[in-house]
């Protein structure tokens, strides 16, 4: 008689895997590893689910069920066990993600193409790419043009960037010496302002009073310097894991001069936003000893739908419809699914038959731009997977080559808040194609979670299957071994999970780092005033212009009066008397109710600031108008129409 015994392998406790223990008659036992263990002086261990009969076919962890059907899979999706544990997806068994991984491997491929490879910097590269893309490349190269910018960017860093800035320049430094080549070390401490103490200091009070609570998201500090002071008070203790999808509800703290999405910034100050947010995110990964490497990906040229990068996808798209932001064909099967019903039960989960869905992509490649495609035939489960098809058969990741190891290391932060806080900053850094296509994806996937009740697609459900897609891109899949793919399922799941719970965070903009640009604004500001009293010929005129200036504002500001200017409508002006409680919002509303003749809603109209120390800046409906003025008395109000995504 044999009896099946089952028990977590001792040499490979981090990724639910188990060891079977036969006993005869006799009473020996034996163990049988299988396949999916990381160590290596044993072999991978079976994963072995649990079941009430002695005859048991064990599954492969990390590896596709040998007795798949290679012609698709279709039907009825088998019931799998679930953990009711309360370390949510740390210990929920991931067969989802498996039979995901399965279909992937043999679900249809784009036209073969040549592979893309990544290439790796060599030696001292990487620091002095990252040095230009933060705008110090004078740091290293004298000749840079960005001598100025740069010197105004290194004035406004707090103590952890510049450690960060410091610990990049040291490093190219000692490269550059191995290679002979004369080289003076700049010493970033000596450049840069002092913090002043409460510029650094992480508690306080809220801006709304109160005390800020553990699922308060403090935008006011650097993260950065949040992270240092948690690593150095031993008081602190880590947060306790939720139970399936009862993640803790972070809010971010409000502030009286109003929150800043992305998309609210002019141009040239979403250039400072990026410098900015680099050189924080490298000191926040600094702080918590989080190494990262980065890879450069070779340009490709191919065109088509599937299998083709996402800026390719935009010129094809751009050239019928320019301002388009998100791949016209991702909009299209996200809207047909959506017509046709988000109830469908394992949407996303069940995949669709993989003849049917081969022939649907070839269709599409051929009738898509044409409009000739019966989007009436196509059967939402094979929507679904063309979705998933689109997203990972992208030859470069949806999360950038550059920032994909950065991502995958967020759940090495002790906290979710810093998890949240690091996921926060990657998406900033994210191009605008990636990060368009990011937020299209996520709202998509949080309206199928929506309808839970019907489709049974929970939160941890769409995590686990979309995880593979996300992250298991054609280019990098079939670089890693079974190993490496088995080790990486539970913490993609875990990113996925924490995007999609948390997106409506993930897009705004820090205040400190709002406050970094105005202080550089200010700098370029006394830059060109430095200028000007050079010249002889334009200081008079320039002290002129100053003294004027002050003259017409000094009345409105010392009457709290501001007058807000709408040059696109009739009425070109309104004068407004502030209060404590006047909000953009109620801004929008006075001018609505003055000028009938404006036929724009008022979700289509924003109130900028102008000029002063941001280039321009659309404001939140609950930004506090007097508040705002004291950050930045020389602003100008302007009501503009918001231009449609």
């Amino acid at each position: 008689m044999v009896f099946i015994f089952l028990l977590k392998c001792c040499h490979c406790p981090s990724i639910r895997a188990f060891t079977q223990l036969s006993r005869t008659s006799s009473g020996s036992a034996r163990g049988q590893h299988g396949v999916g263990c990381v160590t290596t002086q044993y072999q991978p261990c079976y994963y072995i689910q649990p079941c009430l009969t002695p005859s048991l076919t064990p599954r492969r962890a990390g590896i596709y069920n040998v007795q798949r059907n290679r012609g698709g899979v279709s039907g009825e999706t088998p019931t799998y066990w679930r953990s009711g544990s309360q370390d949510s997806l740390e210990e929920l068994a991931l067969d989802d993600y498996w039979k995901e991984m399965e279909v992937i491997q043999y679900s249809v491929d784009p036209e073969p193409q040549e592979e893309v490879q990544l290439r790796v910097a060599e030696e001292g590269e990487q620091e002095e790419a990252w040095l230009t893309e933060a705008g110090l490349a004078t740091l290293f190269d004298e000749s840079a043009s960005d001598g100025e910018d740069g010197m105004a960017l290194l004035s406004t860093l707090t103590r952890t960037q510049a450690a960060a800035v410091q610990r990049r320049v040291d490093t190219l430094s000692q490269t550059l010496r191995k290679r002979s080549k004369p080289y003076s070390v700049p010493n970033v401490r000596d450049i840069f302002r002092p913090v002043p103490a409460h510029d650094t200091k992480v508690s306080g009070a809220r801006p709304e009073g109160g005390a800020e609570t553990e699922t308060d998201i403090n935008l006011e500090v650097s993260f950065s310097e949040q992270a240092l002071s948690y690593r150095e008070d031993s008081k602190v203790t880590l947060p306790v894991s939720e139970a399936d999808d009862k993640l803790p509800d972070f809010k971010l703290l409000r502030d009286k001069t109003g929150m800043t999405k992305l998309g609210d910034l002019s141009p040239s100050d979403m250039k400072k936003v990026h410098r900015l947010v680099l050189i924080e995110m490298s000191a926040l990964f600094d702080t918590a000893g989080i190494e990262l490497k980065t890879h450069k990906p070779l340009k490709i040229k191919v065109k088509g739908l599937f299998g083709v990068p996402l800026s390719t996808l935009l010129e094809q798209d751009q050239k019928r419809f320019p301002g388009t932001r998100v791949p016209l064909i991702l909009q299209r099967l996200i809207s047909h699914i959506e017509k046709e019903g988000l109830d469908t039960e394992g949407l996303l989960r069940v995949p669709g038959v993989s003849t049917r869905v081969k022939a649907v992509c070839h269709d599409l490649e051929t009738k898509f731009y044409e409009g000739f495609f019966p989007w009436e035939t196509l059967k939402q489960h094979d929507a679904a997977s063309l979705v998933k098809l689109l997203i990972r058969e992208l030859p470069h990741p949806l999360l950038t080559v550059e920032y994909f190891s950065a991502f995958t290391s967020v759940l090495k932060f002790p906290t979710k808040k810093q998890q949240l806080q690091a996921l926060n900053l990657l998406v900033l850094l994210l191009p605008e194609p990636s990060r368009d296509t990011l937020k299209a994806l996520l709202e998509f996937l949080q309206r199928v979670i929506d309808h839970k009740e019907q489709n049974r697609m929970t939160l941890n459900n769409i995590a686990v299957v979309m995880a593979p897609n996300i992250f298991m891109f054609k280019g990098f899949r079939r670089k890693i071994s079974e190993q490496q793919e088995f080790a990486m399922a539970t913490g993609t799941a875990n990113i996925v999970r924490l995007l999609i719970r948390y997106q409506n965070l993930l897009w705004t903009i820090p205040k400190f780092v709002i406050n970094q640009v105005r202080k550089q604004n200010m700098e370029d500001q006394r830059k060109m005033n430095r200028e000007r009293a050079m010249k002889k010929l334009l200081k008079k005129m320039a002290h002129d212009r100053v003294k004027n200036d002050t003259q017409d504002r000094s009345p409105e500001v010392d009457n709290g009066i501001i007058r807000v200017q709408a040059p696109q409508f009739s009425k070109v002006s309104m004068a407004l008397q502030l209060t404590e409680d006047l909000q953009a919002s109620d801004v929008l509303s006075r001018f609505l109710s003055q000028d009938s003749s404006v036929s724009v809603k008022k979700e289509d109209l924003c109130l900028y600031e102008i000029g002063g120390n941001i280039k321009e800046r659309c404001l939140d409906g609950e930004t506090y108008m007097k508040a705002l003025l004291e950050l930045n008395p020389t602003a100008e109000w302007v009501i503009k129409s918001v231009q449609p995504v």
